[in-house]
């Protein structure tokens, strides 16, 4: 299948075909013992994401672990789906995300409040996955992937406060979610996803302090594929908070409202990344994969949070 790469350490990254594009969420195969899926991705991208599990020999009784990275719908919104395609799979995800896996509600009416129509295309419904199937991680904890090898789970909110990071003892990869930002593999480009309500500055940067002491061999980015720069990677994460967050807030100081901060931050932003300068497509793939507006009202929270 055209959307399967496989990454070594048998390790599968698989185009989950988000909204039907390509290359804007990943989900990863881990293939030991015991089989592991880290992100689903949305629930319309489920069956993309059963099918490739398929064709890589993983049948509805063989998926041992599903883990998410954080409750994101990008990442997440497939749970239920996935849950019901392999009823022996253990759902894990951090404590302040396993209830809305279990009752999705509440997530879904705040996600139509934000997507409104688009919710449909973007991501589909989350379903309910059964209590008793979902495992919660405290702010560390381990998932057994068989022959000794586990995925050691990292508590790394600032992008979200329900989200790890997982790093693999047989690879040293680095399943990276959202907290080092996003990715794009076609122009090299990284750029801070900081949507609201729960960014915050000095926990996110605390959370790729985390990853750099992990001491990972490669980053693997939800959005999107591997990294094997780990540590240059890192600190262009790190910067890119700092950039984004003080334009916003000059913004802020000025008394910009959210579309005139939106517009300077843009602007200001602009030629840090070639796929903006690239064709249509790509430039539309990364607005969407971290849009402007989504990460200076998710800053702008913050401030008014810190500095009303």
């Amino acid at each position: 299948m055209d959307n399967i790469t496989a990454l070594g350490g048998d390790v599968y990254e698989i185009d989950t075909r988000m909204a039907g594009y390509s290359g804007i969420t990943a989900g990863y195969l881990i293939l030991g013992d015991r089989p592991c899926l880290v992100e689903t991705g949305t629930s319309t991208s489920a069956p993309v994401v059963r099918d490739a599990l398929t064709s890589l020999g993983v049948g509805p009784g063989d998926l041992a672990t599903v883990v998410v990275t954080h409750i994101h719908l990008d990442h997440a919104g497939g749970v239920g789906d996935i849950a019901g395609f392999y009823p022996e799979a253990e759902i894990v995800v951090h404590e302040k995300g396993a209830r809305h896996l279990a009752d999705p509600s509440r997530l879904m009416a705040s996600a139509r409040m934000v997507w409104g129509d688009k919710l449909d295309t973007l991501f589909g419904e989350l379903s309910p996955t059964e209590a008793s199937r979902i495992r919660a991680l405290g702010d560390t904890g381990a998932i057994d992937l068989g022959n000794g090898r586990t995925l050691n789970s990292h508590y790394s909110p600032g992008h979200a406060k329900h989200h790890v990071g997982l790093i693999d003892s047989g690879t040293g990869d680095l399943y990276v979610g959202d907290a080092a930002g996003v990715y794009l593999p076609q122009t090299g480009d990284l750029r801070p996803a900081t949507p609201p309500p729960d960014f915050d500055l000095q926990i996110a940067l605390d959370s790729i302090g985390l990853f750099q002491a992990l001491g990972p061999q490669r980053l693997l980015f939800s959005h999107y594929g591997p990294v094997t720069d780990v540590d240059e990677t890192l600190g262009r994460s790190a910067e890119e908070l700092r950039v984004w967050v003080d334009l916003t807030r000059q913004a802020h100081s000025e008394g910009m409202d959210l579309d005139h901060a939106v517009a300077m931050v843009k602007e200001r932003t602009q030629e840090r990344y070639a796929a903006l300068r690239a064709d249509d497509a790509t430039a539309e793939q990364f607005e969407l994969l971290s849009g402007a507006p989504s990460n200076v009202a998710g800053i702008l929270h913050w401030l008014n949070r810190v500095q009303p």
